[in-house]
């Protein structure tokens, strides 16, 4: 049995929204468009320079080739970013499984590279050595490491900016709700409400003594009721953080939430990061 209090308990990255993994990639993808303009244009007029012109289109290959490699990888960076979340302890077996899947990353894209590299080069008539990249790994590897390093990190800032409560951005929480009941209007403390339940059409706000319904969806109700520190523990029902004495898990993989005022709710193991992660 584990407190909420608990440090050992508290893992994980903050909820996954997929809408905010796509708006991540597509600054990624906007980003990357414009590093890799700059430097294949560099790179196009330090060869100039050198005295061993190009074909303009040869450093656009290379670069291209290597933007396309580390957006198609981008996801699966996102997905061990996730499972190995750096917030969480110990930290170094996280560490060493990160250095291990950027060498992974890093030899794959040398090998991708010279494939998309030497089919590219046929298009144009020329010739390029497929397996070229893999002698300059060593020279790969050290950019690759600093590419691997710069997407988890930005990914994990992401998540935490995305993840700030509404209070952050200057929304104040409601502090009380208004609930119509017919031609009557109740208007309830948050702080009186312990946990809320689907029911139908309606949700069901538990207090001390009978549940109240209002007239909303429990998705509806999340959103309004994070910035006051709710956290969903199951598809049909929200908690009050603050309500919460422990956390017990089962076997499965799920849980029972046990308040402090005695009662016990199921959670699903599905949203135990979420409860558990600050």
């Amino acid at each position: 049995m584990s407190g909420v209090g608990d440090p050992a308990t508290r893992s994980g990255p903050p909820p996954a929204r997929p809408r905010d993994d796509l708006l991540y990639m597509g600054i990624v993808l906007a980003a990357m468009s414009v590093f890799l303009t700059f430097n294949a244009m560099n790179v196009y007029h330090e060869h100039a320079g050198s005295g061993h012109p190009l074909d303009p289109w040869e450093p656009a290959v290379w670069e291209i080739t290597s933007g396309v490699y580390f957006l198609a990888v981008a996801p699966l960076i996102q997905v061990v970013t996730r499972r190995y979340w750096l917030g969480d302890r110990p930290l170094l077996p996280k560490l060493a499984i990160h250095a291990g899947a950027a060498v992974l990353i890093s030899l794959l894209h040398v090998l991708a590279i010279g494939a998309l590299r030497w089919a590219a080069y046929r298009a144009f008539h020329a010739h390029y050595d497929v397996l070229g990249p893999l002698g300059d790994w060593p020279y790969e590897l050290r950019k690759d490491v600093m590419v691997y390093a710069t997407i988890v990190g930005l990914y994990v800032f992401w998540l935490l900016v995305r993840a700030r409560p509404a209070t952050a951005a200057g929304v104040a929480p409601a502090e009380v709700l208004e609930v119509r009941d017919g031609a009557r209007r109740h208007f309830v403390p948050l702080t009186e409400v312990v946990w809320v339940e689907a029911a139908g059409n309606y949700v069901e706000l538990h207090r001390g003594g009978a549940g109240l319904l209002h007239r909303a969806s429990l998705s509806e109700m999340e959103r309004r009721l994070q910035s006051a520190g709710f956290v969903r523990i199951h598809r049909s029902r929200l908690v009050r953080r603050e309500a919460v004495a422990d956390v017990e898990s089962r076997p499965t993989g799920d849980f029972v939430v046990r308040l402090r005022d005695g009662r016990e709710l199921a959670g699903s193991r599905r949203y135990r990061r979420p409860l558990l992660t600050d």
